[in-house]
């Protein structure tokens, strides 16, 4: 958006907010979560994530935004200069997205042209087999690259073409875009909502969809999914509501915005699962299987099983056509605000002019999106998806509460959005975002992190780390570089990513030690081989701590944790294996003394710091 530019009226901004998060994920990804993690017994995990994290963050961005008057990266900036990374990363995870969403769009339009004719056939395996085989062109790995889908590039290019129309002015033309784009596929949901209910066979569809299981809300993974979820639906930490709310009006309800906005998409993921559920449960009935057999994930459930129930509805052509048009609307608000989100930054950053930035944007973007169309586009697609939502995303709203709740004390942001609201937050608005939300998502990078350690996504690892960790590092380096840190800090900053990778694999290669014999290890994770390994981790935090500007004590007292931590992990992991606790307890006695020395030389630092500075007045020890 243009500098000073503003929304045509609050109506405008709500429903370009609403479109930003409404999205493909409240179509197929909500009703499969819900399905898989106990029906309505999710409903539970999700309400309580929306209302102790979703709107309390949506309040913080839009606070934010609205504040400082600027994109997330200079947001950020304003409140500490050395946090302006973490705005760029945000951006930057939201960019990735876009890439592949975009090329979700092209296969959308790709089946909008199919629905007229209904090309995908009627044989289940044939419109398996349209979408996997003649669309996709899908090789058996990510490493057999196959051949470009010509046809979904032609359509990408489209896309783009549309995307980056849709912002061209910036508010002033997203203004009146939202207004097609945001209610058009609210109206074809209502249609498919009638229709669905009304179908014979609805009633057991719901039955899956809302019946209780409350067994499931022991499971952590109800939990990790039903934030998660809230977290990608409400396209928080992405810096894109901060770069919208930038431009509001000074006198506007923050609060009350914050509120319509989680209710409207809770509201529509909602809608989109009875929409699917009931019409599952028809296909069920006219195919005598079971629902649980006709349920689908991801592209599985609206470009294979969605096909298979229109074929089975009356005026399929038509039904399918509403249909894919729904994806490409509900697609289109969420692919442009991301891109906005971005642009904001550069503009912001690099004063370019707005139209060259935003075709730059396209073409990098479209030349990043080929890798989607090709054979094996497929799995990078989904490995991609994995780690920026999982790892990139929330990244970023840990470091958007520590920033905010700690760095600078959220109660600023507080007070100015009550200012201006109706509604007003108390002092529990504050606890949420400097403990709860950063205690809950600590947990879930935990739970996420473990998982991965005992398998790597999609079961290839040279394919996880390509399409995973490198990428996470690379847009953290990137981050680093773009913002105006100085070099003597951003160096030693530089060195954290590939500390944080290296020490994942550590851990894996110390879990696979663990649990395999040597001849299953080929010999690799050998003892000597994970010792080495550990002191290089180690190696590299004392280079970065030797090269930020710090007082020597305190640099000296940072500088004797990494060994110990080490040593101690690596000679407890050797004890655990020889089933000595003992010895475990001896270690762990030990790091608690050595931690104690470690602060005590902060301790020291502190205090020589303060009496220099004469805000610790020693007594005289000179007699009368």
């Amino acid at each position: 958006m243009e500098k000073h530019a503003s929304w045509d009226s609050r109506a405008a901004f709500i429903l370009a907010a609403i479109g930003s998060a409404i999205g493909l994920g409240n179509v197929w990804r909500f009703p499969y979560i819900a399905y898989k993690f106990g029906g309505g017994a999710f409903l539970i995990p999700y309400l309580v994530a929306l209302a102790t994290a979703g709107i309390p963050l949506l309040i913080l961005e839009f606070s934010l935004g609205h504040k400082m008057r600027a994109s997330a990266p200079f947001s950020f900036s304003k409140i500490k200069k050395n946090t302006e990374w973490l705005g760029w990363f945000a951006l930057l995870v939201g960019f990735i997205i876009v890439t592949y969403y975009a090329v979700v769009m092209a296969w959308s339009s790709r089946y909008l042209i199919s629905s007229f004719t209904l090309e995908w056939g009627k044989n289940p395996k044939v419109v398996e087999s349209f979408f996997f085989a003649k669309i996709l062109g899908v090789t058996k790995g990510p490493f057999e690259l196959g051949k470009i889908m010509w046809p979904l590039l032609g359509l990408l290019v489209l896309m783009w073409v549309w995307v980056i129309a849709s912002i061209w002015k910036g508010a002033k033309t997203v203004s009146k875009v939202v207004w097609v784009t945001v209610i058009a596929p609210w109206v074809i949901l209502v249609i498919f909502l009638i229709r669905g209910v009304t179908l014979p066979g609805a009633e057991e569809g719901l039955k899956y969809f809302l019946t209780p299981n409350i067994e499931a809300l022991k499971d952590p993974a109800v939990w990790h999914a039903a934030y998660s979820q809230v977290f990608y639906s409400l396209t928080i930490g992405f810096g894109v509501m901060i770069a919208y709310a930038s431009f509001l009006p000074r006198k506007t309800d923050i609060i009350n915005n914050a509120i319509i906005i989680g209710l409207a998409d809770a509201g529509t993921a909602f809608a989109g699962g009875i929409v699917v559920f009931s019409t599952l449960g028809y296909y069920a009935q006219t195919t005598g299987q079971k629902v649980a057999d006709v349920v689908a994930s991801g592209p599985g459930l609206a470009f294979v099983t969605y096909p298979m129930i229109i074929n089975k509805l009356p005026l399929a052509p038509v039904f399918g056509v509403l249909f894919f048009i729904m994806l490409l609307t509900l697609a289109i608000d969420s692919a442009f605000s991301l891109v906005e989100g971005a642009a904001a930054g550069l503009l912001d950053r690099f004063k370019w002019k707005r139209y060259p930035t935003l075709i730059a944007m396209a073409v990098a973007a479209l030349f990043i999106g080929v890798i989607y169309i090709t054979g094996s586009g497929l799995y990078w697609l989904d490995i991609v998806d994995h780690f920026m939502n999982n790892f990139g995303l929330f990244a970023v709203v840990l470091g958007e509460c520590i920033v905010v709740g700690w760095m600078w004390r959220s109660r600023f942001l507080r007070s100015h959005s009550n200012l201006r609201s109706e509604v007003k937050v108390g002092v529990w608005w504050e606890g949420m975002i400097q403990w709860v939300i950063p205690a809950i998502i600590l947990f879930i990078l935990s739970f996420t992190v473990i998982d991965r350690i005992k398998a790597p996504y999609g079961g290839d690892y040279l394919a996880e780390f390509v399409g995973g960790w490198l990428v996470i590092g690379l847009l953290a380096e990137t981050a680093i570089i773009m913002s105006r840190m100085q070099w003597r800090k951003k160096i030693p900053a530089m060195l954290i990513p590939p500390i944080l990778i290296a020490s994942f694999y550590g851990l894996r290669f110390s879990w696979i030690q663990s649990h395999f014999t040597p001849q299953e290890m080929s010999g690799i994770q050998t003892p000597l081989f994970l010792a080495l390994w550990w002191v290089g981790i180690a190696v590299l935090i004392e280079i970065a701590l030797l090269l930020t500007k710090m007082k020597p004590m305190r640099k000296l007292a940072l500088m004797l944790a990494p060994p110990g931590l080490v040593g101690a992990f690596y000679l407890v992991s050797c004890a655990w294996r020889a089933n000595k606790p003992q010895i475990v307890i001896l270690i762990f006695t030990c790091l608690v003394l050595y931690g104690g020395i470690v602060l005590s030389l902060w301790r020291s630092a502190w205090f020589v710091k303060k009496v220099k500075r004469g805000e610790i007045v020693l007594p005289d020890d000179k007699e009368d």
